[in-house]
C-alpha cells in the first residue's frame, strides 16, 4: 500500500484530530459420548468450523519463511491431520438454527466479500438498543449456535439483555482467538504438552489437544534492565536474556511446531498488546468466505488494551485460555455495561496518561468489576485511536472487565495507518455497517441503553500521577509535594511509610564511581518509560523526546546515578523517535532504548548499582520509582522502591530531570540551567500543538509495514535455536526452568466429585488488596527463600535465578514462589512483613512454603482468609495453582477480583465471600482456630451462589456465599478443575 506524504499527513491528522462445554444442571455430570446430543453436536457444527480452521492458511502463509524447510514442514502437518477431523467431525451448515440470517455482503465493485449471520435479518428492535460490546455477544451466540454448546435460549438471553443482565445469567462465548505472552505462554504450553501425556496414559488420541482456534504467543516479559545508558543496551539486553532464557525459548519454539495454529513472536519484537493492536487484530475475521467479529481472550489481563481498536478482548486465566485453544465455551455471566459519555477536549499540556489515571478513579469510585464499559460522546472525535487504547489498557485498573470504544473513522485510519490493505479496511467497514456494528458520527445516533451512566468532560482533566502503591490513588500533579509529605507522615498503608519527623529530612550521602552522590526521601532512583500502555502512543513518546529536547538546550541532566530507561512497545517507536531527531536527546539525558518488552513495569527493572542500593538500604530511604506503567503495587517494580507513580513518560523525563517526587512543579525550579537560572517545569513542557506536529511529520505508515513484515524473521539468536520435531515431550527431569507438573497424576476417568473442608487450619489470614503479586511475584528470587534454596541445591548459582516469571514452567519453583512478596502483610505475624507464616499446632514462624508443606505432611487441610479485592492485579494463573499445589482448599475472603476467583474456581479451589459487612475482624477470627465449611458430597446438591455455613473448633459459626458462579463452574469443581474436566470431555467425544 502506497502513501504520498501528503496522504500520509492527512491520514495522520485524521488519526489524531477526529482523533466450555455447557449443560443443564442435571445432565452435565453424565455425558456419553455416544449420546444422541453429541451426535448431533457434532453435525450441527457443520462448515463452519473447517472455515474456522481452513482460514489459518492464509491468516498464516505471509508470515512462514516458505524457503524454510522447518516451517514448511510444520505448515504441512499442522493442515493434515486437523482438516481430516474437522471433516469427519463436522457436516453442513444446513442444519444451521439460524441459516434464515445467514446473509451475503456485496463489494462495492460487484461480486462479494463473504457470507455473515445478520443481526438486522433477526428483525428484533431490542437490537438495536444494545450497547455494540453486547451485539458482538450476541454474533458470536447466533454463528455459535448448535443447540448444545450455545443454544437458542442463549442468543434470546442476549438480544433480552437489558432484562437478563441485572439477574446475572450465564451465557457461552467463543472467542475468535487466544493471546499469550512468555510468562504466561510458557505454563500454557506446559499445561497442554502434560495433557497429551494424560490423554496418552487414559488410552486415548492425543492429537486432540491442539489449538482449535488461532494462537498468538509474544515473547516481551523476559528482558530485564541489565545494561542501561549505553548504546549497546538493546543488543547487550538481549544476549543476556537469551542466556538465562534459552530452555524457555526453546520450549516455546518447539510448541509452535508441535501445536498446530500456534504463531511464536520471537523475542525483541516488541509488547504483546502492542503487537497485537498494530498487527495481530483482524477487527472482522474472513474465514474463507464467513466473516464474523475479531474477539480474543488473552493470558495477560491487559489484553483488554485491544478494545480500543473495537475488538472484543479481556483478560482470562491460562487455564481458561488453554480451555478455550481447545474448543471449549467460556462461561460467563452476561454483564452489565456502564456507559461512559466523553465531552469536550483536552486541554493544552494534558495527556493521554492524565485522562487514563483520571478514568480509572472515576470507574473504580463507580465499581464495575465484572462489567463493561463502554464509551461513547461527541469527544470520542477527540481522542486518537492511541489515546483510546491507553484508557482500554488499563481496564484492569479500573476493575472492568473491558473498556470498550466501538469502531468508527478514527479506527479505519489507524487501521490504514498500521499497513492494513484498503481492501481489508473496506471489508471492515462494510461488515460492521451492515450488521449495525459501526458508529458514524455524522448520522444521528440510535439511543442505547446501559446499565448506568458516567459522563467526563475532557477539558476537566489535568495533569496528574498516580502512587505511591496504587495505580487508581491518582495524584494532581499541583498537589503532589503536599501528598508526598502526608505519606511520609501517614501511618503504614497504601498512602503511607510512618516516617518520624525528625527523620524526615534526612540525607544519604555516598560515592557513585568516584562521583558525590546523594539521596533523601522521594528520590527518583528508577525512572522507566516503559509499558504497552503509554509506549504504544506517539503524542506521549514524542512529547517525551520534547522534554529531553529542552532539557538539553536549557542545560539540565538527569543524574547519573538514577535508572534511566526506554523500552519501547514496538520497533515502530524505534523508528518514528530517529526520524523525528528526538531519540538524541533521550539518549543525552540516559533513556537510551534497553530493548522491546515490558521491562520495569513487571518488575525487570534489574539491579540498582551497589552503592545506591546500599545508600537506600542502610539509610532506610523512601526511594522512588517514576514509570510510564501501569501497576505500581509494592514490591513489583524493585524491592528498593518503596514509592512508585504512575506518570506520562514526558512526566518520567521531567521526574528523573528533578531527581525527587518531593516537588511542587508549579513553584519550585527543576534545576540550574547553563547560564546560572533556575529552569521551571513550565520550560521544559511541550504545548499540544508541538507534540502534534511531530506526530504528524514522524510516524509514517511504511514504518509499520516493514517492522511486521520483518517480525516473523526473528533474530539470530532465535533462529539458532535447535528443537527436535516430536509432538510429545521429552521432560527432562534436571531441569529448573520446564517440569511436568502434577495436576494429572492418578488421574482417572471417574471425576473426584465435590467435596467440603473439615478441621481446616488457616495458613494465612489477610487484609484488603492483596493482589497477585504478594500470592505469586514475578519479580526476582530472594536469596534466602525456599525457591532459592531449592534452585541452589541443584547447582544453579545465585547470578542464575533468574525471576519466578521465568520460572513459570516448573511448578517445583513455583509452589516455593507462592505467597514470597517480601512485602506480604499476614495477621498471623502481628504487624511483620514478609514471606512467613505461623505453624498454628507448634506456633513456630516458618516461611509459607514450609509450614504448607508441614500441614500438607500431617494430613491436614488448610484455609486463606483474606479481605477485600483479593487477587486484584495481573491474572496470574500461577496465583491459583500455587495455593492448590500448597494444599489450600478454599479461600474466605470479603470479595475476589474477577479473574482470579475464575483461577481458583478452574484449579478446584473454593471461593467463598463473606456476608456484607462481615469479614475475620468483625466475626472475631484470629486465624488460629481450626476451620469446617459444610459443603454437599453431591455435586447436584450445590448451587451456583448458595450460602454455605463455616464453623470453627471455638464453637463459632458464620454463613458464606460460595462463589461458584455458574453450572459450568460446578462441573469444573466435581472434577477437580477445568483441566481436568476438558480431558475427560475430549476423551468421551
Amino acid at each position: 500500500m502506497a502513501f504520498s506524504s501528503s496522504a500520509s499527513s492527512s491520514l495522520l491528522r485524521a488519526a489524531s484530530s477526529y482523533s466450555r462445554t455447557r449443560f443443564s444442571h442435571s445432565s452435565f455430570r453424565n455425558l456419553s459420548p455416544t449420546s444422541p446430543s453429541i451426535a448431533n453436536h457434532q453435525r450441527s457444527l457443520a462448515s463452519a468450523a473447517v472455515r474456522s480452521f481452513r482460514c489459518s492458511v492464509p491468516r498464516w502463509s505471509h508470515r512462514l519463511d516458505w524457503s524454510s524447510p522447518l516451517s514448511l514442514r510444520a505448515h504441512i502437518r499442522a493442515v493434515t491431520p486437523v482438516i481430516e477431523r474437522f471433516e469427519r467431525k463436522f457436516a453442513t451448515m444446513a442444519e444451521h438454527p439460524f441459516k434464515t440470517v445467514l446473509t451475503s455482503l456485496p463489494k462495492p465493485g460487484g461480486g462479494e466479500f463473504g457470507k455473515f449471520f445478520s443481526l438486522p435479518a433477526l428483525n428484533d428492535p431490542r437490537i438495536d438498543k444494545l450497547p455494540y460490546s453486547i451485539r458482538i455477544l450476541l454474533e458470536s451466540a447466533v454463528r455459535n449456535c448448535d443447540n448444545f454448546q450455545v443454544k437458542k435460549e442463549d442468543v434470546e438471553k442476549i438480544i433480552d439483555w437489558e432484562n437478563t443482565s441485572p439477574k446475572q445469567v450465564e451465557i457461552p462465548f467463543k472467542p475468535a482467538r487466544v493471546l499469550l505472552q512468555d510468562f504466561t505462554g510458557v505454563p500454557a504450553v506446559v499445561d497442554l504438552a502434560c495433557m497429551r501425556d494424560a490423554m496418552h496414559k487414559l488410552g486415548s488420541d492425543t492429537s486432540k489437544i491442539n489449538p482449535l482456534v488461532p494462537v498468538d504467543l509474544v515473547i516481551d516479559h523476559s528482558v530485564q534492565v541489565d545494561v542501561t545508558r549505553s548504546e549497546n543496551a538493546v543488543q547487550a539486553n538481549m544476549e543476556l536474556e537469551f542466556q538465562r532464557n534459552k530452555e524457555r525459548f526453546s520450549f516455546l519454539k518447539w510448541g509452535s511446531t508441535a501445536f498446530h495454529n500456534m504463531l511464536v513472536v520471537p523475542p525483541g519484537s516488541g509488547i504483546v498488546h502492542q503487537v497485537n493492536l498494530e498487527y495481530l487484530g483482524r477487527v472482522v475475521f474472513n474465514t474463507n468466505g464467513m466473516l464474523y467479529p475479531d474477539s480474543v481472550v488473552g493470558t495477560d489481563s491487559h489484553t483488554t488494551m485491544i478494545d480500543g481498536l473495537g475488538v472484543a478482548g479481556w483478560g482470562v486465566g491460562g487455564i481458561e485460555a488453554e480451555a478455550a485453544m481447545l474448543g471449549q465455551p467460556m462461561s460467563m455471566v452476561l454483564p452489565g455495561v456502564v456507559g461512559f459519555k466523553l465531552s469536550g477536549k483536552l486541554r493544552n499540556g494534558v495527556t493521554a496518561t492524565d485522562l487514563v489515571l483520571t478514568v480509572t478513579q472515576m470507574l473504580r469510585k463507580h465499581g464495575v468489576v465484572g462489567k463493561f464499559v463502554e464509551f461513547c460522546g461527541d469527544g470520542m472525535g477527540e481522542l486518537s485511536l492511541a489515546d483510546r487504547a491507553t484508557i482500554a489498557n488499563m481496564s484492569p485498573e479500573y476493575g472492568a472487565t473491558m473498556g470498550f470504544f466501538p469502531v468508527d473513522h478514527v479506527t479505519l485510519q489507524y487501521l490504514k495507518l498500521t499497513g492494513r490493505s484498503d481492501e481489508t479496511v473496506a471489508m471492515i467497514e462494510s461488515y460492521l455497517r451492515a450488521n449495525k456494528m459501526f458508529v458514524d458520527y455524522n448520522e444521528p445516533q440510535q439511543e442505547r441503553v446501559y446499565s448506568s451512566y458516567l459522563e467526563l468532560n475532557l477539558a476537566e482533566v489535568e495533569p496528574c500521577i498516580s502512587g505511591p502503591k496504587r495505580p487508581h490513588d491518582r495524584v494532581p500533579l499541583r498537589e503532589m509535594k503536599s501528598d508526598w509529605n502526608s505519606c511520609l507522615n501517614n501511618k503504614v498503608g497504601f498512602k503511607g511509610f510512618a516516617v518520624p519527623k525528625e527523620a524526615q529530612d534526612k540525607v544519604a550521602k555516598f560515592s557513585f564511581h568516584g562521583q558525590p552522590a546523594e539521596l533523601r526521601h522521594g528520590s527518583v532512583v528508577i525512572a522507566a518509560i516503559t509499558s504497552c500502555t503509554n509506549t504504544s502512543n506517539p503524542s506521549v513518546m514524542l512529547g517525551a523526546g520534547l522534554v529531553a529536547k529542552k532539557a538539553c538546550e536549557l542545560g539540565l541532566q538527569v543524574k547519573p546515578w538514577i535508572k534511566t530507561s526506554l523500552a519501547p512497545g514496538s520497533g515502530v517507536v524505534t523508528k518514528y523517535l530517529l526520524q523525528s531527531g528526538l531519540q538524541e536527546y533521550l539518549n543525552k539525558q540516559g533513556f537510551h532504548i534497553v530493548g522491546y518488552g515490558c521491562t520495569t513495569c513487571i518488575g525487570n527493572s534489574g539491579e540498582l548499582d551497589d552503592s545506591v542500593a546500599s545508600a537506600i538500604s542502610e539509610n532506610d530511604i523512601i526511594a522512588s520509582a517514576v514509570l510510564s506503567g501501569n501497576r505500581n503495587f509494592e514490591g513489583r517494580v524493585h524491592a528498593l522502591t518503596r514509592a512508585n507513580y504512575l506518570a506520562s513518560p514526558p512526566l518520567v523525563v521531567a521526574y528523573a530531570l528533578a531527581g525527587t517526587v518531593d516537588i511542587d512543579f508549579d513553584k519550585e525550579p527543576i534545576g540550574t540551567g547553563k547560564d546560572g537560572r533556575s529552569v521551571y517545569f513550565k520550560d521544559i513542557w511541550p504545548s499540544t500543538e508541538e507534540i502534534a506536529e511531530a506526530v504528524q511529520s514522524s510516524v509514517l505508515p511504511d514504518m509499520f509495514k516493514s517492522t511486521y513484515e520483518a517480525i516473523t524473521k526473528g533474530n539470530p539468536m532465535w533462529n539458532q535455536l535447535s528443537v527436535p520435531s516430536s509432538t510429545m515431550y521429552s521432560w527432562d527431569p534436571n531441569s529448573t526452568y520446564i517440569h511436568e507438573p502434577p495436576y494429572f497424576k492418578n488421574m482417572t476417568m471417574e471425576p473426584p466429585g465435590a467435596h467440603g473442608v473439615k478441621d481446616a487450619y488457616c495458613l494465612l489470614n489477610f487484609g484488603d488488596s492483596i493482589t497477585t503479586d504478594h500470592i505469586s511475584p514475578a519479580g526476582s528470587i530472594h536469596k534466602d527463600s525456599p525457591a532459592a534454596k531449592y534452585l541452589l541445591d541443584r547447582g544453579v548459582d545465585r547470578k542464575d535465578f533468574n525471576s519466578y516469571g521465568s520460572r513459570r514452567g516448573n511448578d517445583e519453583v513455583m509452589a516455593r514462589g507462592t505467597f514470597a512478596n517480601i512485602r506480604l502483610v499476614n495477621k498471623l505475624l502481628n504487624g511483620e512483613v514478609g514471606p512467613k507464616t505461623v505453624h498454628v499446632p507448634t506456633g513456630e514462624k516458618l516461611y509459607v512454603f514450609d509450614a504448607a508443606m508441614r500441614y500438607k505432611d500431617a494430613g491436614y487441610d488448610t484455609i486463606v482468609l483474606a479481605g477485600a479485592e483479593y487477587g486484584s492485579g495481573s491474572s496470574r494463573d500461577w496465583a491459583a495453582k500455587g495455593p492448590m499445589l500448597l494444599g489450600v482448599k478454599a479461600v474466605i475472603a470479603k470479595s475476589f477480583e474477577r479473574i482470579h476467583r475464575s483461577n481458583l474456581v478452574g484449579m478446584g479451589i473454593i471461593p467463598l465471600c463473606f456476608k456484607s459487612g462481615e469479614d475475620a475482624d468483625t466475626l472475631g477470627l484470629t486465624g488460629h482456630e481450626r476451620y469446617t465449611i459444610d459443603l454437599p458430597s453431591k455435586i447436584t446438591d450445590i448451587r451456583p451462589g448458595q450460602d454455605v455455613t463455616v464453623m470453627t473448633d471455638n464453637g463459632k459459626s458464620f454463613t458464606c456465599t460460595v462463589r461458584f458462579d455458574t453450572e459450568v463452574e460446578l462441573a469444573y469443581f466435581n472434577n477437580g478443575g477445568i483441566l481436568p474436566y476438558v480431558i475427560r470431555n475430549l476423551i468421551k467425544q
